[in-house]
């Protein structure tokens, strides 16, 4: 059944090294319309440079990005991880002056840094101590929250949002107040072994999105992304890489295709939680 209901741009600002976040957020949003929408009245409305932009000459890129989405957007939700971001005329990068910008306009703003691990090799140092200095300007000027698992990333915004669209004056449109309950997200991310989760990345990456399991008469092949994964013909060692496929077939992340058992393809789901893996 159809209703009238306002609609909030929520304006999701990152750097490239965070696309798991950006597809936790659009998830949250969407999940936060599904259980609200028809009671409150109001949908929210993920927006980023990659999907409401348009190719435009005459100014600086970050310039047009901030006409074209930043300025028509309500709620920003601004993550970081290992990198800041590319500089811009007046900022440390797009995604800082986003934020700035976005403040300026006496709009709300949501700041997240992850604390997740990562291998020094694979890092730019003075990305990370651009991002350091930002982090500690805002210490005395904001309140950010900070993570260190995709799954508890969720768990916090999922939540959080919901506080910031019950409280803050800016949602609260004719006929509701700010009193609503906080509820539980109930799609949580499935708990999965280390082995499950290195078998659904690789499997995301692989073109055709296949596993294949091959057993022969000196052990097994577990193939995926153009890699054997079982590394020993040794009982123990095929045991732990099928119990993670079957960990993965039981939440529904991958299904079986054949009659003998030994071609998987990964499903939808898989690719959003493969989405949300960091290895």
């Amino acid at each position: 059944m159809s209703y009238d209901a306002t609609t909030f741009n929520v304006m999701i600002a990152s750097p490239g090294d965070v696309a798991s976040e950006r597809a936790i957020v659009r998830d949250v949003v969407y999940e936060w319309n599904a259980v609200n929408s028809s009671t409150r009245r109001v949908v929210l409305l993920p927006v980023g440079w990659e999907t409401h932009s348009s190719p435009e000459m005459g100014a600086p890129a970050q310039t047009i990005l901030n006409q074209q989405v930043l300025d028509r957007c309500d709620l920003l939700v601004g993550v970081f991880w290992t990198r800041i971001g590319t500089p811009t005329e007046r900022h440390l990068s797009g995604t800082v002056e986003e934020i700035e910008e976005h403040i300026s306009a006496g709009k709300p703003a949501m700041l997240y840094f992850s604390s997740q691990p990562v291998v020094i090799d694979t890092v730019d140092m003075d990305q990370v101590n651009r991002l350091k200095a930002f982090k500690a300007s805002c210490q005395s000027r904001s309140l950010y929250e900070t993570y260190d698992s995709h799954g508890e990333f969720k768990d916090k915004f999922y939540r959080q949002l919901q506080l910031k669209v019950n409280e803050h004056r800016m949602f609260q449109v004719a006929g509701h107040s700010g009193d609503t309950a906080v509820i539980e997200s109930r799609s949580p991310l499935p708990a999965l072994s280390q082995e499950a989760r290195v078998l659904l990345k690789e499997a995301s990456q692989d073109r055709g999105g296949t596993i294949l399991l091959a057993r022969h008469m000196g052990g097994a092949v577990l193939q995926t992304n153009g890699k054997d994964l079982i590394a020993s013909n040794e009982r123990r060692e095929i045991a732990k890489w099928e119990q993670a496929l079957n960990e993965l077939v039981s939440a529904d992340l991958v299904v079986a295709r054949g009659y003998k058992g030994e071609m998987f393809e990964i499903t939808n789901v898989g690719y959003q939680v493969a989405d949300m893996i960091a290895l």
